[in-house]
């Protein structure tokens, strides 16, 4: 596949009218994957509704919503402020692999450490969000997650050392249970 040229994809904050085109991008995204619970609709809604998107994006592509990410508040015992989750991220299958994604992640990243946040974790593949800065690390942990699949992206030079927990929406879906291909 081709890159999709960056003047092509428009990246915007989500609007209420787009959560119906969030929802239909996102379960196509993760409809096959073997990893997912078939939750990340669901998690989208419940933090919404929570009023815990500290920063939901869309991509438009030939003013169609093709993808999506979402960062919510983390708790990290010890009282580390400032952390957010990346995730769910989701790009519409007849794109993906043409850099929507990519856009997204650093978008958002960029955007998170503008508004002051100290970093952010992720659940993913260690190959894809290594790209991104984000790392495996033994000061910071997510209980029952992968070894490996668990990465951290300080925008500060410190990483808190600790526990991590999820905004309660995610306890839709169970970390234990991901299997990464």
């Amino acid at each position: 596949m081709q890159p999709i040229m960056q003047s092509d994809v428009h990246l915007r904050t989500e609007v209420p009218a787009d959560a119906a085109a969030i929802g239909a991008v996102t379960a196509a995204a993760f409809r096959e994957q073997p990893h997912s619970r078939q939750t990340e609709v669901q998690i989208i809604d419940a933090l919404r509704r929570a009023g815990a998107l500290s920063l939901s994006l869309v991509a438009h592509l030939n003013g169609e919503v093709v993808g999506h990410v979402a960062f919510s508040p983390v708790t990290i015992t010890g009282g580390a402020p400032g952390w957010y989750g990346l995730g769910p991220l989701s790009v519409a299958p007849g794109v993906q692999g043409m850099g929507v994604g990519t856009a997204l992640v650093w978008h958002g990243l960029r955007t998170m450490r503008q508004q002051g946040a100290a970093g952010c974790v992720v659940l993913g593949l260690p190959a894809y969000y290594g790209r991104f800065g984000f790392r495996s690390t033994p000061a910071l942990r997510l209980e029952r997650a992968l070894p490996g699949c668990f990465l951290v992206r300080p925008f500060e030079r410190l990483i808190p050392l600790g526990t991590l927990r999820y905004h309660e929406a995610f306890d839709l879906a169970d970390p234990g249970d991901w299997t990464f291909p």
